[in-house]
């Protein structure tokens, strides 16, 4: 079976390639199903939240800093939408960077909206940033996706974070950056949710990251 993995459509920003996440889900058997509409189509059989704009400081009570995006709020609500109906429906969901973000911020979590410094960020040709993270006590499940080992080397290309004080109650934290933010989590509550602040769909972090995928879409065939 080739499973619909729910991609919501969204207009990708500068330096971010919707085809990267099309193009991981094709390479391990799965195929993006694009939606549009509010409703999560039937035959989904996951979820993917994928990269861009910060997520509007206003859904998790705070004022948005002179550091952070314009919020796009259609685009906020359209992917909370899809995402408590894949979480009520308990299908995967994988989430990455903003996706990840907002999956923390909907699930009852906040955001530090702007890391000082540049050790996170994508330079300014757009290229990467790299760092190791580190796995929790309990981040086997990921280690286990990366073949084993406590420290994953992975990309950056993000200035807001979650911190473990901002880390939404139901969801355990699988890695931390060396400074100390979370960068993947899973929930407590569902079947298979996971969510990484690195961009697995790029290049670069190919082919180590493919295993990622094809975790998720093996739990969609489930």
């Amino acid at each position: 079976m080739i499973p619909s993995i729910a991609v919501p459509h969204w207009q990708a920003p500068t330096f971010e390639r919707t085809q990267y996440y099309y193009g991981s889900l094709r390479r391990v058997g799965g195929e993006p199903l694009v939606v549009e509409g509010s409703e999560l189509p039937a035959d989904a059989s996951g979820l993917l939240l994928t990269g861009g704009v910060d997520v509007d400081a206003h859904l998790y009570e705070e004022r948005r800093g002179a550091e952070a995006d314009q919020p796009n709020k259609p685009r906020d609500a359209h992917e909370q939408g899809l995402l408590r109906q894949a979480l009520d429906r308990d299908l995967p969901v994988l989430a990455v960077c903003r996706g990840y973000q907002l999956l923390n911020v909907a699930m009852g979590g906040s955001l530090l909206q702007h890391i000082g410094g540049d050790g996170h960020r994508a330079d300014d040709e757009g290229l990467s940033r790299w760092h190791e993270v580190s796995l929790t006590e309990g981040g086997e499940r990921l280690g286990d996706v990366y073949g084993g080992g406590r420290e994953l080397r992975v990309n950056s290309r993000h200035h807001q974070g979650v911190t473990p004080e901002r880390l939404a109650p139901s969801l355990a934290p699988l890695a931390y950056s060396p400074d100390g933010l979370v960068e993947a989590v899973e929930s407590w509550e569902h079947r298979w949710v996971l969510g990484v602040q690195w961009h697995p769909e790029r290049p670069e972090m190919h082919p180590a990251s493919s295993s990622l995928f094809a975790a998720f879409v093996a739990a969609c065939r489930a």
